[in-house]
């Protein structure tokens, strides 16, 4: 059995559904008397953005490598971003880690790739929608990624990190993004929408669109779990 180290808090909302998803997704098929091993550096999410905004990749990459050093110390044997936004430098952080990380870029693409589609929507903040860091895995493999004109994609970031990000759930917003993906799917033909934030499921929930969503979350939750049983 594995231990794993999270660094979150980018947002906090997100980092406690990683929590509660590892802690009972293990559970659904494992002992009901036992919790996976788990440690979690949480780091101050508007100090990662404002990183982000003003590109001092450098200063990120150091921000998250001590995180992630952090965890190593306390005993995590792989260690995973709670967050889509700060993979931009996940090669950085790969070279320089000293246990293995989990992308949750690679393990999307891996079940977009799984499901054979080609055209799919981008949904998450501004960094993770105008940089190349997301989009490359699916390029380089022949998958084309859309994403909503700028006035949207603006709206979109503003909603993430205003509301989303400290747990305000308005419905005006949810029927908004609807609006967005069902505008995409028709514009673009898109066959999927992945949801490149890790607060955007908390808003979507439950929500019927007739198109695959890729909730990054749960895929990057999924293959955590496969790692501390040691599957992978």
């Amino acid at each position: 059995m594995k231990k794993v180290g999270i660094v979150g808090g980018m947002g906090p909302e997100s980092t406690i559904e990683y929590y509660n998803k590892i802690v009972y997704g293990y559970q659904k098929n494992h002992p009901k008397d036992y919790f996976p091993n788990m440690v979690i550096e949480s780091i101050n999410i508007f100090e990662m953005l404002e990183l982000c905004k003003t590109k001092d990749f450098d200063t990120l990459t150091e921000l998250l490598l001590n995180a992630i050093k952090n965890v190593a110390v306390s005993g995590a044997d792989f260690a995973a971003l709670a967050a889509n936004t700060p993979h931009i430098v996940f090669e950085e952080l790969k070279e320089k880690s000293p246990i293995p990380l989990i992308s949750i870029v690679e393990e999307t693409y891996k079940k977009v790739d799984e499901d054979k589609l080609k055209v799919v929507g981008l949904l998450g903040t501004s960094f993770t929608m105008d940089a190349d860091f997301f989009k490359k895995p699916f390029r380089d493999n022949g998958i084309k990624i859309v994403v909503p004109e700028e006035m949207i994609r603006n709206f979109i970031n503003d909603k993430i990190t205003n509301e989303l990000e400290y747990g305000i759930i308005k419905d005006g917003t949810k029927q908004k993004f609807i609006q967005i993906i069902k505008e995409l799917k028709k514009r673009e033909k898109v066959e999927g929408i992945i949801l490149g934030c890790t607060e955007l499921p908390l808003l979507l929930k439950d929500v019927e669109l007739s198109l695959n969503v890729y909730d990054t979350m749960e895929i990057h939750v999924n293959s955590i779990l496969s790692n501390i049983i040691n599957l992978k």
